[in-house]
């Protein structure tokens, strides 16, 4: 039996003994202090609405290319990145451009827990072979290569995606980091689970991911605090989120793309986010994701670009990391060796011919969160009897647990919200 508030609860971690990195504005050999810091060029692959590419740009860099197959996602690339090389297959690229970042948040269809779970040879999780080979093909390689996807990649199939990723960096040259960092780390609600794969032939991966961390919080207590709940599930889990949305994702249960729901205990409702409010609890500014101008009815649409888009300030801060002087890695406090075969952990990394796993949290930072109730900036969509009442029939039918005012408050707003 699964407890409510224990859906993808922390597990603790000890906290990582290596100093954090050095101050902001201290570059790297090479580069520049921090106001007036090298520029990197960015090619996006599998870009979507440009989370990554997004937060780049914030960090004082720009896109040169961006590469992305879904028409509408590249509209909204187009509007905001007006000076990038808008492409639309990465089957059809002959070759990578020249760029010092290569950023990629390949598809996580075939990868994700509520996937098709056909794992790196799916169709379109697969596709990162296309991007490697381009990769293998380049004579002069970018610095730095950053990939981003779901967690259930370190499990699925034994770790299979990870072992092949891994195998294919080490093979062409590359030293390799991965850790998986929770969204909520840098204080937007919505926890968010990803993992964040840095990658060099020219620097050591390893501080720059690995090389501060902040610990994972205590679980929270509820309170009266709102929480954020999967509408589509309540057979096997709920998605259960306190204070803060579950992953925004690109479909559902019901394989659609749908927003989570949230329990607001202080006004007995239960309602949806607003696309813009889902937008921002992204890091993305309220309408970057408006597609009126190209689909008038796209608002499904824009809710599949949001949960699939990366988060921009978890982005933003590998970005920072890659122009901040970094301690030298003390690889002797990671001994612990790689399983030959099985699951792989959180966090890891492959330097000189060893692989090591890494003690690290999923909080590299700790910024203060903003409550759920208060950042919401925008009306709140009831959520309507027919949804409510599916929903509480699967719930109450499940070997799941769960408050008693939280059912209170699901038979309230079916009595009280209009049909729809």
């Amino acid at each position: 039996m699964k407890l409510l508030d224990e859906a993808e609860e922390y597990e603790p971690l000890r906290r990582h003994s290596r100093a954090n990195t050095g101050p902001a504005g201290v570059a790297p050999p090479g580069q520049t202090a921090n106001n007036d810091r090298l520029k990197f060029k960015v090619a996006g692959a599998f870009a979507g609405v440009g989370g990554l590419e997004r937060a780049f740009e914030q960090a004082g860099h720009s896109s040169t290319m961006l590469c992305e197959f879904d028409r509408a996602a590249r509209h909204v690339l187009s509007r905001h990145f007006p000076n990038a090389e808008i492409t639309d297959d990465i089957r059809t690229l002959t070759q990578l451009p020249d760029c010092d970042v290569l950023t990629a948040g390949f598809p996580c269809q075939d990868l994700s827990q509520v996937g098709r779970r056909q794992g790196i040879s799916g169709p379109n999780s697969g596709l990162v072979t296309t991007l490697l080979k381009l990769l293998k093909q380049k004579a002069e390689a970018p610095q730095w290569v950053i990939l981003e996807n779901v967690p259930f990649m370190l499990s699925l199939e034994g770790g299979r995606a990870i072992r092949m990723l891994a195998d294919a960096l080490e093979d062409m040259g590359f030293s390799w980091a991965y850790r998986t960092i929770d969204a909520q780390a840098f204080g937007l609600p919505q926890r968010r689970r990803r993992v964040v794969l840095v990658a060099s032939k020219v620097h050591d991966p390893r501080p720059v991911l690995l090389g501060v961390d902040a610990g994972n919080p205590a679980p929270k207590k509820r309170g009266s605090s709102a929480c954020g709940f999967y509408w589509t599930e309540g057979n096997t889990g709920l998605g259960w989120a306190i204070d803060a949305l579950p992953p925004l994702k690109g479909g559902s249960a019901l394989h659609i793309p749908s927003p989570p729901a949230i329990w607001f205990p202080k006004r007995r409702l239960i309602a949806t986010p607003a696309i813009e409010d889902a937008e921002r609890l992204q890091g993305f500014d309220a309408g970057w994701t408006d597609i009126s101008d190209f689909d008038p009815l796209g608002v499904r649409k824009r809710w599949r670009m949001v949960g699939n888009a990366v988060s921009v300030p978890m982005a933003k801060w590998v970005a920072e990391q890659l122009t901040v002087e970094q301690p030298p890695f003390d690889d002797e406090a990671e001994a612990d060796a790689l399983p030959a075969s099985g699951s792989y952990p959180r966090a890891a990394w492959g330097h000189d011919g060893r692989r090591r796993r890494s003690a690290v949290s999923e909080w590299p930072i700790s910024k203060t969160p903003w409550h759920l109730a208060s950042f919401l900036e925008f009306p709140a969509v009831p959520l309507s009897r027919k949804a409510t009442q599916g929903f509480r029939s699967r719930l109450v039918a499940s070997s799941l647990r769960y408050e008693d005012a939280f059912l209170a408050d699901l038979d309230h707003h079916v009595e009280t919200v209009g049909a729809s």
